[in-house]
């Protein structure tokens, strides 16, 4: 029993550090993918055509707008995932109330055991024997990036990064962003995707016609994958929770931190709306509102004594 266990726990390790080295070439996919598709959107169609002129050069110039701006916002989004930390533990949290009770039962000092150092047998006291640390509210331990991460929604590869509370926002963003523009590139591409099964002659060298074909097969296949994901992930936010916590089954209606769609999507998105559809938030909301930080969150005064 304890070598198959010992040989299971060596798979585990081994898998996560296989995620973290696939998660660079992740990147290099979606470069490649955006490159291919600008390639055959902006040199290879429309690009050309706003020297047509006429209607067809400003449907040109109307799609070619669209695309760019579609694209900085969703490069803007992705890069902003990539690059923030999801949020970790502090080295000197310590909570101020019993986490398993709610705010009934002020923690003491004494409970974190001698010199400070968290007791992990203590009930009251949410711990992780992983990271040896304290754990927030809807804190979890991520194997793949090996710590604690407030908030955790889940590891993503094609990001590099955990998606958590510093940076959910930014992720949902990605996916929202990333469903506009590869829509916006099925229904340009379109029409030179019908024109490939046609008896008439197609303009364009086989290259150009071979990369028109890719980047329409491809934006296809990402908008209708991104849109399941971006509607789970909006009834996730509209319920304030995560993807752990949901297959964790602590979603009931009687969910602790569910306060309403509005005020669910603001601890996500923030109060101030013209910071809704960019990667950043205020710094008012940054300032009065802990649960953008990731380690306090408001919850209903009648269920604070259900557990975590």
């Amino acid at each position: 029993m304890y070598r198959s266990g010992a040989v299971m726990a060596w798979n585990v390790f081994k898998f996560c550090t296989a995620l973290r080295g696939l998660g660079s070439i992740m990147i290099l996919l979606v470069l490649g993918v955006v490159g291919v598709t600008y390639y055959a959107v902006v040199l290879c169609n429309y690009g050309p055509a706003l020297a047509a002129g006429g209607l067809d050069s400003l449907i040109a110039l109307l799609i070619l707008i669209i695309f760019h701006t579609l694209l900085v916002m969703l490069l803007w989004s992705y890069f902003s995932v990539v690059f923030t930390d999801p949020g970790g533990v502090p080295p000197n949290y310590r909570p101020l109330v019993d986490q398993e009770r709610g705010e009934i039962d002020t923690l003491e000092a004494s409970e974190f055991g001698p010199l400070n150092s968290p007791d992990p047998n203590n009930s009251r006291i949410r711990y992780c024997r992983k990271c040896n640390q304290l754990k927030p509210p809807r804190c979890h331990h991520c194997s793949v990036c090996g710590r604690c991460v407030l908030k955790m929604d889940h590891h993503c590869v094609w990001v590099v990064n955990c998606v958590g509370a510093l940076n959910y926002k930014y992720f949902l963003l990605f996916l929202f962003y990333t469903f506009l523009e590869t829509t916006v590139v099925t229904l340009a591409l379109l029409p030179h995707f019908i024109a490939f099964f046609s008896d008439g002659e197609i303009p364009g060298s086989p290259s150009t016609l071979a990369t028109t074909f890719l980047a329409f097969v491809l934006n296809l296949a990402f908008a209708l994958s991104v849109l399941g994901f971006l509607i789970m992930h909006i009834s996730l936010v509209s319920a304030n929770t995560t993807t752990i916590e949901a297959y964790e089954k602590k979603t009931t209606p009687k969910w602790r931190y569910d306060l309403g769609r509005k005020r669910n999507f603001e601890q996500v998105f923030g109060t101030v709306e013209k910071y809704w559809f960019i990667p950043a938030y205020c710094e008012e909301d940054l300032r009065r509102m802990p649960a953008l930080q990731g380690l306090e969150y408001p919850s209903k005064p009648d269920l604070d004594a259900q557990e975590f």
